[in-house]
């Protein structure tokens, strides 16, 4: 009797641990897709922003051509449907790059920069930026935790019966990193100005002067005769 009811005890624990599993991977799925949705809808703000700024920047540099199409080709290839994470991480990466050039082509045209339009749309457009960073944060850690679940002994065997898959992270590769300030390596040993020398030391000081003498050093004076003698 004793020996069934240990049997039984078992059983039901684990019965009790494959539907604690199967309702945590069901659970971390949900978040997953539920984080995704949410950056899509930052995204398509995005997506809006950045058209509205093409139409402020053609009413002042209409022949800036290839520069405003090479915005609206990425942007309409960023809005293409079903883009999985990775592949929509990819066109908006071009169209990020895109922006940058528009940006810098803004630089040129005073009025264009002085019109309050283009600095809403460019400011709500940094904001826009760092919604998304936050739900992308938000998101790839949902997915590395789902991940781990997939992939861990053994809830990887109740995965599997739940169709429960990993997922893709979103990696958005922004502009080009900004290099760190680089020393200039004098193989002359150095110059004036905190330089590095050959082999990564500071350049060696000139030798120190000798301090000058309070007595041999002094500056001569001419010397005042001694007083007549009293006759």
């Amino acid at each position: 009797m004793i020996p069934l009811i240990i049997i039984g005890v078992i059983v039901l624990g684990l019965v009790a641990w494959f539907f604690s599993a199967y309702n945590g991977l069901i659970k971390l799925r949900n978040l997953t897709q539920e984080a995704w949705a949410q950056i899509d809808v930052e995204l398509k703000r995005r997506h809006d922003l950045i058209g509205n700024l093409v139409e402020t920047v053609k009413g002042y540099a209409a022949h800036e051509r290839g520069t405003l199409e090479a915005v609206t080709q990425a942007r309409a290839a960023a809005m293409a449907p079903g883009l999985s994470p990775a592949a929509t991480a990819k066109s908006e990466a071009a169209l990020t790059q895109a922006l940058v050039r528009l940006n810098a082509v803004s630089e040129a045209y005073p009025d264009l920069k002085a019109n309050q339009n283009f600095s809403a749309l460019q400011a709500e457009l940094g904001a826009t930026e760092d919604r998304i960073a936050s739900a992308r944060r938000y998101y790839n850690a949902n997915v590395r935790e789902l991940n781990t679940k997939v992939e861990s002994i053994p809830t990887n065997f109740v995965a599997g019966m739940a169709s429960v898959t990993k997922a893709e992270y979103f990696e958005l590769d922004g502009p080009a990193e900004r290099e760190a300030p680089k020393v200039s390596f004098d193989p002359a040993g150095g110059s004036a100005g905190g330089s590095v020398g050959q082999a990564g030391q500071a350049a060696p000081l000139p030798p120190a002067q000798p301090a000058p003498s309070p007595i041999q050093d002094a500056p001569a004076y001419p010397q005042t005769p001694p007083p007549p003698a009293a006759g």
